[in-house]
């Protein structure tokens, strides 16, 4: 078996986070996602996004300045509108730039305190959507991390590790083992699980004693997941978001949004909570071998605590979302359709 590792994906249409969303201002902001560098600036309420390069000397558009109705390149001043058309060339006024001498733009827009962009086409759907969760929203990122989005994503997905990597918080040495649980489908085939238990020393940053906590997960997108947390004794719980982006096949970006009932902790000690569980988790993410996520099950050995994983790179699999994964030569193990795996 040969793990294909040669040549980029071809970035998904997927929304992705490229900054925070006080970033952009009035100066440009040079960025990069799936490969590619991107320049974002403000105008107003609207955002937008253009391929970092000008098509006249290929200098970096990130060097210029926003003017009313577009971005204009330092180097000679060719200005550019949101949608990428070129729409002033200074040395010539009255030269009428073509449709080639444009840029390509992608879409951009504001959510979660995050300025998202997305490679190409029209979604008025937009980034994913956090609905019916805690008003009081912390957002803490964000961290680079030298591996794939979906490594990241799949470790944001994994329980059986806590008692590992998470000891004296999400786990503890010796703790009862994964509880059997079911993955759930949403329509669309996004998978998740509806509620599974776990034991947890510390499971937010308010919590003062250790407890049975229910999980629920919910994948949102390529490189976006959701887990919901409430303890059982009925004391208020959290929902955590995941927002990775792609900056290559083998280097992300990550953000969490935390959702919560707590209104006294200070913002900084949920901060500082959230980015302690995560350094524990960097080491391990950034050792794994391929740093791209294998979606052949072939490539991996597997249990039963794999199941929402697995079914997370199946749904990748079957919705050709390759860019940071690889695979292999080999069929897959089983048969997937939108709705779920079939065996």
């Amino acid at each position: 078996m040969t793990l294909g590792t040669s040549g980029a994906s071809t970035p998904p249409d997927a929304w992705v986070p490229v900054a925070a969303l006080a970033q952009p201002g009035e100066a440009p902001l040079s960025t990069r996602a799936f490969g590619t560098d991107l320049v974002v600036w403000q105008e107003g309420d609207a955002l937008h996004a253009l391929v970092d390069r000008c098509p006249h000397r290929g200098a970096r558009l990130s060097l210029g300045h926003p003017v009313p109705g577009g971005l204009q390149c330092a180097y000679h001043g060719w200005t550019f509108a949101g949608d990428g058309r070129c729409l002033r060339v200074p040395a010539q006024p009255d030269f009428v730039p073509p449709e080639g001498h444009g840029v390509r733009a992608w879409q951009a827009r504001g959510r979660h305190g995050l300025v998202w962009v997305r490679p190409g086409g029209t979604d008025d759907r937009g980034p994913p959507a956090l609905d019916a969760l805690p008003e009081r929203r912390v957002l803490t990122g964000p961290f680079t991390v030298a591996t794939s989005a979906p490594r990241v994503v799949e470790n944001f997905l994994d329980i059986a590790h806590f008692e590992f990597v998470h000891p004296g918080t999400l786990g503890s040495p010796g703790q009862p083992p994964v509880a059997d649980y079911s993955v759930a489908f949403q329509p669309d085939g996004r998978p998740g699980i509806e509620s599974v238990r776990v034991w947890q020393p510390r499971a937010m940053a308010s919590a003062t004693a250790g407890g049975w906590v229910d999980y629920r997960y919910e994948v949102l997108g390529p490189y976006s997941a959701l887990l919901a947390k409430r303890p059982v004794d009925g004391t208020n719980g959290d929902a955590y978001a995941l927002f990775v982006l792609p900056v290559e096949e083998t280097l992300s970006r990550v953000w969490f949004l935390q959702a919560t009932t707590d209104t006294q902790t200070p913002t900084a000690t949920l901060q500082a909570f959230q980015s302690a569980v995560f350094e524990q988790d960097r080491p391990v993410i950034e050792s794994q071998q391929p740093a791209r996520l294998p979606l052949d099950r072939s490539a991996e050995r597997h249990c039963p605590a794999d199941r929402l994983a697995n079914a997370y790179r199946d749904w990748l699999r079957a919705t050709n979302v390759r860019y940071g994964t690889c695979d292999s030569d080999q069929p897959p193990a089983r048969s997937y359709s939108i709705n779920g795996p079939t065996e």
